[in-house]
């Protein structure tokens, strides 16, 4: 894959962005000349190091925090980051839970909650930053989904449903605003090595890589890498597209 295009002039926001996928996002976004806004919601410490991490790097990047499945919180995320970088032109929807529940134990909250910030953050966060990049003729929209949105999984009812959701999601806008010079596209990832998932019981772990046809965890810049290219210029023919990246965990 050529290098991407530089990002310079152009500001992005990565939501969820203090660590993991969201963190390796950011800083790649910068590397190409991005101003970055780093969203986080309660790991204001780690957004900071993200925010000096990139600023020690020579570019420009805030600490935005806000709750991605509030419109007030939003809304004021959108200002401050136009004040304080310019108008978004660079949507990166990241934000997400799982909560592993069996349905028998799923409760309503946890469904709730669970749609709220993995798929209904990403239509807020989209619908308020649309209209600026269809005026302005150029905008790029990732959302991150996951492969157990592609395929389910035990126990995750919940995590499955709003992911599954993202791919809808991203069909139906590609077709709204592609007409404009905005894409949208979804990044689907696997197993990546992330504090999350090297969190799980080793035995668990073990099994999870073993299915995996490459034998291994994903890297966050793995995903970082096809991200930046999908928000460069030589990806402006790519929208409403999902991109798997699994190791070969679903081939589908």
């Amino acid at each position: 894959m050529p290098a991407p295009t530089r990002l310079d002039n152009r500001v992005a926001l990565v939501t969820g962005a203090s660590r993991g996928i969201g963190r390796a996002i950011a800083l790649a976004l910068a590397e190409q000349g991005a101003r970055v806004a780093v969203n986080y919601v309660s790991r204001a410490a780690d957004a900071d190091a993200v925010v000096e991490a990139i600023r020690a790097n020579g570019g420009t990047a805030v600490a935005v925090r806000a709750d991605a499945s509030a419109r007030a919180e939003v809304d004021a995320m959108i200002a401050t980051v136009a004040a304080q970088l310019g108008p978004v032109d660079i949507l990166i929807n990241n934000a997400g839970i799982a909560l592993r529940r069996d349905i028998d134990e799923l409760t309503e909250a946890d469904f709730d909650r669970t749609i709220a910030v993995n798929l209904k953050s990403a239509f807020l966060c989209t619908q308020a930053v649309v209209p600026g990049m269809r005026e302005r003729g150029w905008g790029r929209i990732v959302n991150i989904s996951s492969v157990n949105g592609q395929r389910g999984q035990f126990g995750q009812t919940n995590y499955s449903t709003a992911k599954a959701g993202i791919h809808g999601f991203t069909m139906a806008l590609a077709q709204e605003v592609a007409a404009r010079g905005v894409t949208v596209n979804t990044v689907s990832p696997g197993y990546i090595g992330t504090d999350m998932v090297r969190a799980v019981k080793p035995e668990r772990l073990e099994k999870i890589v073993s299915a995996i046809p490459v034998k291994r965890l994903g890297e966050p810049e793995e995903i970082a890498s096809i991200v930046g290219w999908l928000v460069s210029d030589e990806a402006a023919f790519a929208t409403g597209a999902d991109f798997s990246l699994n190791g070969g965990l679903h081939m589908g």
